[in-house]
């Protein structure tokens, strides 16, 4: 791979002596040197779109004639009312607000530069011409004189759309925007495809706006959940899980009974008192009550089965949660990290939105067949729209990669650390200082292998969209097959690259070697894996339901008693996907933890076996719970698939801390 590893050497024999972390060197490094040449073509977009004047006719906006408001321009050939001095006009009107072109997702409007947007409705042409002699602004074409609005006979073309609305200048971007935006309506309807029937989507909208007092402080009591979660995760670890178990079973049976209770209420509460107006929303909420009441049951009833198959194994996840909750006591700085990747992508979000709108306004002027201008690529240039596309993909892919190899060092040092006096004073900026000089191409690597799956699950997904309808049974049997497909490869490559930055972590070896190394080892403790790495994950599965399932539950309580009876679904929704993700960021790192101990600890026992001068490097509580386990093995008649090594514990220099 080009890479200078003097690591894997060690790493292929377990007779030579074996020490994780001393060896460090430069892995990857073309793959390296591939992603910075990347990221300077993604400059090389941005600037070019800046440079081309895009970042100017973006902010100021720009007129049908091609004109930058705020500026003097120069004249385009061939091009009517170009070259225009608009120092004084520094806004962008538009003559039809609301006329969208759902197609294209813009305004079908001539586009004026005015000197202010009018802040009153103006119903009629005079109140136009009034506008313009008082302000000094003139709403109507630049071929038609303020005078002439109420005489001439096409001042009912060249002139806005009756009634001009009251609008406001978006901030930053010099657009006049309208202050109420009800004519979007439609806009929205066509977006929302699914929904068949307009006035479900305005109750539905409505709902959301009447609660969005109620939206936020639920938004906010999941992020408080988490954070105790997270804070029980770490000083109570060896009660969380039978906690976390009865929690989860008592919410599921009181949600499940508060859903057929207030719908069973709902049903029986007297129609005659509800007024025509409210009686369509009444059914819509007894129906969606209905539909909520019967999911939580079939949600319970599988809980409960799921709980029944793996009851015998929740008492060994006991102490692998111990030992995690060690690791964040020890590594405290493992809760931030959330925190500093979404700060990470939201910048880098930002920064791709912006180049993203500086390529819509990039270009040569080019005259449509309306004879007004718009702003065109051609040639090779044409095509960064997708080079910018993947750069979305694959640099979103290397931050959270940067993350899994930050956490994966931070642990991996907390492990092989005999003495946890001696580990560093931040292991976190550690592990980010190790990333930076040495594995950079590693993630690079691992990133772009993400990449080249998810591209062609996007695009089959785009073309299953654009084809809804058209193709036959079989060609969308075969699409939907491959888009899982994909899926599936895409996931099982996450959890392979999670483990292959761990192997690096220790190893120091590249990316193909770490992969190969931890597949071997995944597979050889398959049944670990299974007993350990799954039954941790599933644990904070409960974790992060338990999350949801107690802020939709407070969500249908104040939702269902507000003043405002209205159509709430679509609130509650989105109350708990933002419960859930904020439940996932929090718990997906202590989900990291938990698979890189369980890799450390696989490879602490392939290459060590407790003799003298091979001691386990592993916390007593992890080795008392691998025996334990094996034990258990045993008296089930599977013991032959243990580990017949004695597991001893470590030399008297560890400390279990």
């Amino acid at each position: 791979m080009g890479c200078c590893s003097s690591a894997s050497s060690a790493a292929q024999s377990s007779k030579r002596e074996w020490k994780p972390l001393e060896d460090r060197s430069c892995t990857d490094i073309p793959w390296l040197l591939l992603f910075i040449l990347f990221c300077i073509g993604m400059g090389f977009i941005c600037g070019f779109s800046v440079a081309t004047g895009a970042a100017a006719r973006l902010v100021s906006g720009y007129d049908s004639y091609g004109n930058i408001c705020g500026q003097k321009n120069a004249k385009l050939e061939a091009i009517p009312n170009s070259g225009m001095d608009h120092t004084h006009r520094k806004y962008v009107f538009f003559l039809d607000p609301c006329n969208l072109d759902l197609i294209n997702r813009k305004i079908k409007s001539v586009a004026l530069c005015v000197t202010a947007c009018p802040r009153q409705e103006l119903k009629t042409l005079s109140d136009v011409q009034k506008f313009a002699e008082m302000n000094g602004s003139a709403l109507c074409s630049y071929n038609l004189k303020p005078s002439e609005y109420t005489t001439s006979s096409k001042a009912s073309v060249l002139c806005p759309k009756l009634p001009v609305p009251a609008s406001a200048p978006i901030p930053f971007f010099h657009r006049c925007a309208p202050v109420n935006i009800s004519c979007y309506a439609k806009f929205a309807e066509a977006l929302i495809t699914f929904v068949s029937d307009n006035s479900v989507l305005h109750r539905l909208i409505s709902g959301v706006m009447t609660s969005k007092e109620i939206i936020l402080g639920l938004c906010l009591l999941s992020l408080v959940l988490s954070m105790i979660l997270m804070v029980i995760i770490r000083y109570i670890s060896r009660v969380l899980v039978w906690i976390l178990t009865i929690l989860v079973i008592l919410g599921s049976l009181g949600g499940t009974g508060v859903l057929w209770w207030l719908y069973a209420k709902q049903r029986r509460s007297p129609k005659e008192t509800v007024i025509p107006e409210q009686l369509q929303i009444a059914e819509d909420n007894l129906r969606a009550l209905l539909i909520y009441a019967i999911s939580a049951t079939v949600f319970t009833v599988i809980l409960f089965l799921i709980m029944l198959v793996m009851r015998k194994r929740v008492a060994l996840t006991i102490a692998l949660f111990h030992v995690a909750g060690k690791v964040f006591i020890h590594l405290p700085l493992l809760v931030f990290q959330p925190f500093w990747t979404f700060f990470a992508l939201v910048l880098f979000w930002a920064y791709w939105i912006m180049t993203l709108l500086f390529l819509g306004t990039t270009g040569s002027a080019v005259q449509n067949e309306q004879g007004f201008v718009e702003f065109k690529v051609s040639g090779p240039l044409q095509y960064m729209w997708w080079y910018h596309v993947v750069g979305l993909i694959w640099i979103s892919e290397f931050i959270l990669a940067c993350q899994q190899m930050t956490v994966a060092g931070a642990v991996v040092t907390y492990y092989f650390t005999r003495d946890k006096r001696n580990l560093p004073f931040t292991p976190i900026l550690a592990s980010v200082n190790r990333l930076i000089r040495y594995h950079l191409g590693t993630v690079a690597k691992g990133s772009f292998i993400i990449t080249l799956v998810k591209i062609p699950r996007m695009i089959l997904m785009y073309m299953h969209s654009q084809l809804k309808g058209k193709e036959n049974a079989c060609a969308r049997c075969v699409l939907k097959s491959c888009i899982c497909c994909l899926w599936c490869l895409e996931k099982c490559l996450n959890y392979l690259n999670q483990n292959a930055y761990t192997a690096t972590a220790i190893n120091s070896t590249n990316f193909c070697t770490s992969a190969k190394d931890a597949f071997v080892i995944l597979v050889e403790n398959a049944l670990r894996v299974a007993a350990i790495n799954t039954v941790g994950d599933f644990m904070l599965f409960l974790g992060k339901v338990l999350i949801v399932c107690s802020t939709g539950l407070a969500g249908i309580m104040l939702l269902n008693y507000q003043q405002d009876y209205t159509v709430w679904v679509l609130p509650l929704i989105i109350v708990c996907l933002f419960a859930f993700l904020v439940a996932h960021c929090f718990l997906s790192i202590y989900e990291m933890v938990v698979d890189v101990l369980f890799l450390c600890f696989a490879i602490d026992t392939k290459y060590n076996d407790g003799s003298p001068g091979r001691e386990f490097y592993m916390d007593k509580v992890l080795m008392e719970f691998v025996e334990n386990s094996r034990k258990a093995m045993k008296e089930a008649g599977k013991g032959g698939v243990a580990d017949a090594r004695e597991l001893k514990p470590m030399a008297s220099g560890a400390s279990s801390a």
